[in-house]
């Protein structure tokens, strides 16, 4: 495994962890300490592939990466990806992306739940406010979408038309699926 390290415009990809120290070392505006240097070689010894971002003075960085490219180009061109399992990254991956699971075209019945901004007036003063509202509702739908769709349609014509309905990819819309419905 190799490291690449970057500050600002200067660059360099080296073998070992001495050689990127004496890199780091070259260049009198970081100024290597004992600290430094250990948090580096515990960083290298790691199992972690994640770059690592090094402060050197408020919002300037340099960076560390390792990588398993031979040369700079490599590097670059991103030859050297490091290869994952397959097998793992199945296991692990989840089944679908939530904006999958939303426009997935699966008939049936859904329950809805949908936490909304509902314009209210106020009595006592005569003025209107927010207030966050929940609504639950079970339908007959195509889709999660076609579910949220149907809701905020319905919605809309009984509330105040200032009220402030959530984007169905958010957390403040929550669906199930019942099941299919029965033909007739």
């Amino acid at each position: 495994m190799n490291l690449y390290l970057r500050y600002f415009d200067r660059e360099t990809l080296v073998a070992s962890v001495d050689e990127a120290i004496d890199f780091l070392c070259s260049i009198p505006e970081i100024g290597m300490t004992a600290e430094l240097e250990s948090d580096i070689r515990d960083y290298v010894a790691s199992d972690v592939y994640f770059p690592k971002r090094y402060k050197v003075r408020p919002r300037v960085y340099f960076i560390i990466i390792k990588t398993e490219a031979a040369n700079m180009n490599d590097f670059k061109n991103k030859k050297a990806l490091r290869p994952g399992n397959p097998a793992n990254a199945a296991a692990n991956a989840p089944a679908q992306t939530p904006a999958l699971r939303l426009t997935e075209q699966r008939p049936g019945w859904y329950e809805g739940e949908l936490d909304f901004k509902r314009v209210v007036l106020i009595p006592a003063t005569g003025k209107h406010e927010y207030r966050d509202t929940q609504f639950v509702a079970q339908c007959k739908a195509m889709s999660a979408q076609d579910c949220y769709n149907r809701i905020v349609e319905h919605l809309k014509s009984r509330v105040d038309p200032r009220s402030q309905f959530p984007s169905a990819k958010g957390k403040n819309f929550r669906f199930k699926y019942l099941g299919a419905w029965k033909e007739q």
